[in-house]
């Protein structure tokens, strides 16, 4: 930054050069203002490159005010030069069209200058040695953006050459300024929305399962890898009195921060009508009048719910428009089947179940679009039947899935939550 700013001061040092034609001082001002333009960061801008800029004029003292257009006032953003006084501490505020030069100036849009400031009625005094000053209002557009003042301890030190050099280059400092501050509230925003993203991202991981169910004769995990911070995929293991546990994947449509309160939303439902209700139908059945109701317009899930029993090693279950569950057995794989589930939301509808026994070193995976439909970088996708071939496998895990569906994208990303429940007997 140092080289940047002397680069600055040498370039305007020149400007002022008598020996230099009009054309080689238009030149040397375009070198400073490229270089102001180039400086995004506001403070650095402001104390390494604006003040400098300023005392290449041999001012003794040179401020920076920045329109607050919420206050409706002019604060000082930085004072170089002064020996220090009450007046010249950052965040003073002046009054537009009433405080002094500075806010007479901000108030007509106009330069002031005061080649000598014992005789000027809107001086405010400041540094005992000044004794000309000029004050340029810093424009975009029309719009304030700040005023910039110059102290010089001479009589009429401004002479009409300097004073449009300095107006000159006040429009470029404007632009900067803007930029800057524009730049700096981008980044700022952007802050805010991945802490907060990163913060939702917690809360939702705390909602799916912290360990995998223990049930006698059965292996259960799951998985879930979300496409962006926060995710609408979800995945839950629902422990009952009896033994009997639910599990149960969903997919609320839609990305981020909406399709994840919709999904909270959804969790808190079906954990208390696992409770209420006797069967994976009635549970989809009750839930999706009570979103059709509760949920806003266009917004629907696809779930699959079932009560697995570890007594008689069956597992019931329902489908609400989800994907149809992989089961392998020894005489081999297969798709099951539902009768009837319209996704969860759009309207009433009837869920039917289907059981199915999980015989000795069967299993059976629920999982969401997100595995299916990931793409290569030739657009094609995962689909069952990669599905399938992995599920062969002796070692298959659902961590072995979803490396398999990265693997698959090569590089392009995941472009769907990816969610998986894998049960082993």
């Amino acid at each position: 930054m140092a080289t940047i700013a002397s680069s600055i001061t040498g370039n305007l040092t020149a400007v002022r050069s008598p020996q230099l034609t009009e054309v080689d001082e238009l030149l040397c001002l375009q070198k400073a203002a490229h270089k102001i333009s180039s400086i995004l960061d506001l403070d650095q801008l402001i104390d390494k490159v604006v003040n400098d800029v300023a005392r290449s004029f041999g001012c003794v003292e040179a401020d920076v005010y920045l329109h607050d257009e919420a206050r409706g006032v002019l604060v000082l953003a930085r004072a170089n030069g002064c020996a220090g006084c009450e007046v010249c501490g950052a965040g003073h505020s002046l009054r537009i069209g009433k405080d002094g030069m500075v806010g007479y100036v901000a108030g007509t849009g106009q330069m002031r200058y005061a080649p000598d400031v014992r005789k000027d009625p809107y001086y405010i005094g400041c540094e005992e040695s000044t004794l000309s000053e000029v004050a340029i209002p810093l424009h975009v557009d029309g719009k304030l953006i700040g005023v910039f003042t110059g102290s010089h301890p001479e009589l009429d030190a401004f002479p009409v050459g300097d004073l449009r050099l300095l107006q000159a280059l006040c429009a470029h400092v404007a632009v900067a300024v803007h930029n800057a501050r524009r730049f700096q509230e981008v980044h700022h925003e952007r802050e805010t929305l991945s802490r907060e993203a990163n913060e939702a991202r917690k809360i939702q991981q705390a909602l799916l399962p912290r360990s995998s169910p223990y049930i006698p004769g059965f292996s259960v995990s799951g998985l879930s890898t979300p496409a962006s911070a926060v995710g609408g995929d979800w995945y839950d293991f629902i422990p009952f009195d009896d033994g009997r546990w639910g599990l149960v994947l969903a997919d609320v449509s839609g990305k981020g921060t909406a399709a994840a309160l919709l999904m909270s939303a959804t969790r808190g439902m079906v954990r208390s009508l696992a409770d209420a209700c006797s069967s994976p139908s009635e549970v989809l059945t009750k839930l999706n009048d009570l979103m059709v109701s509760d949920f806003p317009s266009g917004r629907f899930v696809t779930m699959i719910y079932g009560v697995l029993d570890p007594a008689t090693r069956s597992l019931k279950f329902a489908s609400a428009g989800h994907l149809r569950p992989l089961l392998l057995e020894t005489s081999g794989a297969r798709f099951l089947d539902t009768e009837r589930g319209l996704p969860l939301g759009i309207g009433a509808g009837e869920y039917s179940e289907a059981s199915v026994q999980l015989l000795e070193g069967s299993r059976l995976l629920f999982y969401s679009d997100g595995i299916t439909e990931a793409t290569g970088c030739d657009d094609e996708e995962y689909g069952a039947g990669r599905l399938e071939k992995h599920f062969r496998q002796a070692e298959v895990s659902a961590d072995s899935i979803l490396q398999d569906v990265r693997t698959f994208a090569n590089g392009a990303g995941l472009h769907d939550d990816a969610t998986v429940i894998l049960v082993k007997a």
